[in-house]
């Protein structure tokens, strides 16, 4: 396959096409099968594309240790989560919308789990709330 930056003569309307060869491109050309996709006209010619070359080695270690440095620092805000706050797993919307009305109720932050549905039902409420990323021990 190979992709060619089609430009109408017409409209100088530029686009992308993929075609199987070069010969391909010709062969619908000269059948009128491609044409403007703004004004329809069939005066079309093409230039290729930049090839999509494949990063560098060096270019994916670098990617990788980007990756490895961002989660490195999720990890590291996840045990100050731990340690600090308290984890009150499926219970969240209930135990935040407890400390919310109850103001007598400890006021130690929480975490834990709860559905996109409910955190929306929260800030509705004017519970303040956060979305974190959680990285899970076992994964990679």
């Amino acid at each position: 396959m190979i992709k060619f930056k089609l430009t109408c003569k017409e409209c100088s309307k530029t686009f992308d096409s993929w075609f199987s060869s070069s010969i391909e491109f010709e062969k619908l050309k000269k059948l009128k099968y491609i044409n403007c996709i703004k004004c329809s006209s069939n005066s079309i010619e093409k230039s290729l594309m930049a090839p999509n070359v494949l990063h560098s080695k060096k270019d994916r270690i670098k990617t990788n240790n980007k990756f490895n440095e961002i989660k490195k620092k999720i990890k590291e805000y996840q045990k100050f989560v731990e340690k600090n706050f308290q984890y009150v797993g499926n219970n969240f919307t209930y135990e935040a919308r407890s400390i919310h009305y109850n103001k007598n109720k400890n006021k130690k932050g929480i975490y834990g789990n709860a559905s996109p549905d409910e955190i929306k039902d929260l800030k509705e409420e004017g519970i303040e709330t956060e979305i974190i990323p959680w990285i899970k021990d076992n994964e990679h």
